[in-house]
């Protein structure tokens, strides 16, 4: 059984997802003996449906990976739309770079190497959304900053924030993680919902998203 969603609601969930292409099947099925941190793709169905709805031309994430994410994001662009998306590891930025070439969607993605914290000083919004998927313990120390880059309606999505639901204290299926990332996550999601320019909801989908809109 899965940890937040009973393994038979995925499955359903994952028999009804028909927005991906090769590409992305050619990713997810490769990652299955690699392990990678990607997103599954019902999230990246729902990233892809978030960008189309709000009308995204631009958007930034955190945390490329392999490119399988910024793939849905990229794929909601309109011609002349750009995806920004930062990626601390070189060689996966790199794979990143041909996975999106594979996907016919190199025009639209800058890909961006090196610590997001030193790289999002020399990045200028606004933003129609942003996707936080990096690394969990700089959550919170780059909120303010991805608040500032977002425009006013914009959407500020944010994976993992159930973390296995390490998060929740005596949640049933498991002990209570109290490591670094789970400590992280857990005052992220504090401040997140207390967030005097974001409205907040969270949605048990996969390990957690949280999805806020600025008001102001």
């Amino acid at each position: 059984m899965g940890v937040i969603v009973p393994d038979a609601v995925e499955h359903y969930l994952a028999e009804l997802n028909t927005a991906g292409n090769p590409v992305l099947d050619a990713i997810a099925a490769g990652n299955v003996t690699r392990g990678l941190p990607l997103v599954d793709a019902e999230v990246g169905a729902l990233l892809r449906v978030l960008a189309t709805a709000i009308g995204a031309t631009r958007i930034l994430e955190i945390g490329t990976a392999i490119g399988y994410s910024g793939i849905w994001l990229a794929r909601a662009l309109p011609v002349g739309g750009m995806l920004v998306t930062m990626e601390f590891d070189e060689e996966r930025a790199r794979e990143a770079r041909e996975n999106f070439a594979r996907a016919g969607l190199a025009d639209r993605v800058s890909v961006v190497v090196g610590d997001a914290q030193l790289k999002i000083a020399k990045v200028s919004g606004p933003f129609d959304l942003i996707f936080q998927d990096g690394d969990k313990t700089l959550y919170t120390p780059l909120l303010d900053r991805l608040v500032a880059l977002l425009r006013p309606g914009g959407l500020l999505i944010t994976d993992n924030v159930l973390w296995d639901g390490k998060v929740v204290p005596g949640f049933s299926t498991g002990a209570h993680d109290d490591n670094v990332d789970t400590r992280a996550i857990a005052e992220y999601n504090r401040r997140v919902a207390a967030h005097p320019h974001l409205l907040t909801s969270t949605i048990p989908l996969r390990d957690g998203v949280s999805i806020s809109v600025k008001t102001s």
